[in-house]
């Protein structure tokens, strides 16, 4: 398999582009250009007639642009690589790109050096997808209801989905939802990994009693070149559940050396290699909370039963508009509900207009310990009260994603 050649497909709408792209990969031995179109939709027909590996695509074109593209092959066919090249390097474009499925985004004009790596890493991409796709047809399971394209080692058929789990206001019990969510959903057939994006004080690996000499510091410098032993050398993995982390930098002043664009282009690696990618956040909305909240299928948003956490939640909200986030994303959790007090889930729905679909009730005799001895309550305490709330949260979670995929897949057929 390693000597054959990586196929790829050309589509842009300038001529001499696609031209000019092609004589710099014929001198490549291990690369092969199977075809070049002239514009989205054509490159959509082209990648089904002639099954490329890699597909480099033009983010501006003048029928359907090289976003809408991606998203239409990588549905279609998601074995399928596509690297994105733009004029514009912008970072919205990148997360547009990401979010559409694409592999790597490059600048136009890209280096001669820099394009050949992007193509020779999407190529091993490709080629790990299409065996995954081979062993799920030949299994005798393949056909199974539970079965999940996710499952087992390796990367599946589908891109995992990015679970952010997010409070505006600190103090709301943001970590312990997110490193228990994980482990609810966690199991042989939807494996999980857990990203600390709290750079600078992240607690995720203590949470789980871990601590390593790798951090998400030591994969930043090669975002545009990860690859699955790099990426699984640095991942920790507890002993207990078999659950991946990746935990913040050991040191504060790492964080600065981390970009929002590195740290995307580690969450789409991540998601292709996970069924679920559960992100934890800090409260503050730097450009790194922004990309994990963006990226994400679904927003876990944490508020509480007081006033400035519930005021902080209603801003966050009314700001979704501004981000370009569909609040049918959100799902919205009220942590440590006490039935004393008068502030109830229904009201705070009400008044914010955003129903609250999950609440994890007070229950500090089991939080407060599990977080000292770092072993999070869903893996010794799952009895609990606070645990059947976590539970509840995981199947709202996974409801929510069923929701959001019907919608994508419904909505060609209403046009």
């Amino acid at each position: 398999m390693a000597s054959e050649k990586v196929r790829v497909l050309i589509v842009d709408d300038v001529a001499e582009t696609r031209e000019n792209v092609r004589k710099l990969l014929q001198f490549e031995s291990d690369v092969e250009v199977v075809g070049a179109a002239r514009n989205g939709k054509e490159g959509i027909q082209f990648s089904q007639d002639f099954d490329p590996d890699v597909v480099l695509m033009d983010i501006n074109m003048p029928d359907m642009d090289g976003i809408a593209a991606t998203e239409a092959i990588r549905h279609k066919m998601p074995h399928v690589q596509v690297v994105i090249l733009s004029v514009q390097g912008d970072q919205n474009y990148m997360r547009r790109a990401m979010l559409a499925g694409a592999r790597d985004f490059l600048t136009k004009p890209p280096m001669g050096d820099e394009l050949i790596s992007a193509i020779r890493r999407a190529g091993e991409m490709a080629r790990i997808e299409r065996a995954k796709t081979a062993s799920f047809r030949a299994s005798p399971s393949a056909t199974s209801p539970g079965m999940t394209p996710m499952a087992g080692m390796g990367i599946g058929l589908a891109r995992g989905k990015i679970v952010t789990v997010y409070s505006p206001k600190g103090g709301t019990g943001c970590t312990t939802i997110a490193v228990n969510l994980a482990l609810a959903l966690h199991n042989d057939d939807t494996r999980v990994v857990i990203v600390d994006s709290n750079l600078q004080y992240g607690d995720v690996a203590i949470f789980f009693n871990e601590q390593g000499k790798n951090t998400i510091a030591n994969l930043a410098p090669h975002a545009d070149e990860l690859d699955l032993e790099m990426v699984e050398g640095v991942l920790l993995k507890h002993s207990g559940t078999g659950i991946s982390i990746l935990a913040a930098p050991a040191r504060p002043e790492q964080a600065e050396k981390i970009a929002a664009d590195q740290f995307l282009k580690i969450l789409e690696f991540l998601r292709q290699m996970y069924a679920y990618v559960v992100v934890d956040t800090s409260a503050y909305l730097s450009d790194i909370t922004i990309s994990a909240i963006d990226s994400s299928d679904v927003i876990v948003l944490i508020t509480t039963q007081d006033i400035p956490a519930i005021k902080s939640a209603r801003l966050f909200l009314d700001l979704l508009h501004t981000l370009g986030i569909n609040r049918g994303r959100i799902v919205f959790t009220m942590n440590r509900f006490d039935k004393r007090i008068a502030i109830t889930p229904e009201r705070v729905g009400e008044n914010l207009k955003q129903e609250v679909a999950a609440v994890l009730p007070l229950d500090e005799r089991a939080v407060i310990p599990a977080v000292n001895r770092g072993v999070p309550f869903m893996i010794d305490n799952k009895t609990q009260p606070v645990a059947r709330g976590i539970f509840n949260l995981a199947e709202s979670v996974r409801a929510r994603i069923t929701v959001l995929e019907s919608e994508v897949i419904d909505r060609p057929a209403k046009r």
